[in-house]
């Protein structure tokens, strides 16, 4: 065979390929999956407190089976939801966002935005998620209706987090919250919750968009039993098999959290223990959406999370 011959076929096989994993990774995305955690934080004889956590909708009012999908999360019937932002992705989405959540608004719930519930998307170059970050984001774009969204939730009962703090009463159990803005827009404002978390509450909980470090030790050094945050779609491109116990591996997170805890349970700071002083868990949620100008996931199925909170081990 002629070097010609050779190289023509090499790269219409390397095209063949490349087309194939895009159109995985087109499919993929709308592969929307329930991921179910057990998270050991409630008091010894505690009953199981069902938290569902939602984040990173990125909702267009044209995805239908989105919507079909979130509406079906109301049969879970949680305790608790929480949600940690990026709703949205078109400034007529609220509507379709809402009337799909349904019955969940009537659950006591919490939430904070993130920086796509406040700015429109707009076309991005896919390496900037992989570069370095130089601090440049994505606020040229029209603003979102985000008013009206947190207007919404606080309508239906649901906690406003936004740089400050809440309580909620689930069961016998009294949770005390505490919330950041966006940390990539840097809008939060940490010294507003700074502080002990409350010792006479059963569980603290945090919650944040990104999970920036800054945020993360604050909220461990203070006392939070756990952290609930978004942002990173777990990495939304992993490479499969290449992480640890044959897990696939993120390539990125969009923040300054390490790869290996972009999506799911781990520990903060990550090689503590429960129990150690200013450590707490960690819960990062890899979203259901994506910037819909970059719709695509591999090895990294869009999802929500249902959290069962029980009792510790300790106790």
């Amino acid at each position: 065979m002629g070097a010609a011959r050779f190289i023509g076929r090499t790269t219409a096989a390397a095209a063949a390929a490349g087309a194939g994993v895009l159109g995985y990774a087109l499919w993929e995305a709308r592969q929307y999956t329930l991921r179910e955690v057990e998270l050991p934080v409630l008091p010894a004889g505690a009953d199981p407190v069902r938290v569902l956590h939602l984040s990173d909708i990125h909702l267009v009012p044209t995805q239908a089976r989105k919507l079909e999908w979130l509406s079906g999360l109301a049969v879970l019937r949680p305790d608790l939801v929480v949600n940690t932002g990026d709703n949205l992705a078109h400034r007529d989405a609220v509507g379709p966002l809402v009337e799909a959540l349904g019955p969940l608004l009537d659950v006591p719930g919490a939430f904070v935005l993130g920086s796509n519930d406040y700015f429109e998307p707009g076309l991005r170059n896919p390496l900037r998620y992989v570069l370095p970050d130089d601090g440049r984001r994505a606020t040229h774009t029209p603003t979102l209706p985000w008013r009206d969204l947190a207007r919404r939730f606080t309508g239906g009962g649901w906690l406003d987090l936004t740089n400050g703090f809440g309580s909620l009463k689930i069961g016998d159990l009294a949770i005390a919250f505490a919330g950041v803005d966006d940390p990539h827009l840097s809008y939060d404002r940490l010294a507003d919750v700074a502080g002990p978390a409350d010792p006479g509450a059963d569980v603290r909980l945090a919650v944040t968009h990104a999970p920036y470090l800054r945020v993360l030790d604050q909220f461990a050094r203070d006392g939070y039993d756990a952290i609930l945050a978004g942002h990173t779609h777990g990495g939304q491109i992993r490479v499969p098999l290449l992480g640890g116990g044959g897990d696939s591996l993120a390539l990125t997170t969009n923040c300054d959290l390490d790869a290996a805890r972009a999506r799911g349970l781990s520990r903060h700071p990550a090689d503590s223990a429960p129990g150690d002083p200013g450590s707490s868990w960690l819960h990062v949620s890899a979203g259901l959406g994506a910037n819909p100008t970059l719709r695509v996931r591999l090895a990294c199925r869009p999802e929500a999370t249902l959290l069962t909170l029980t009792p510790t081990e300790a106790s």
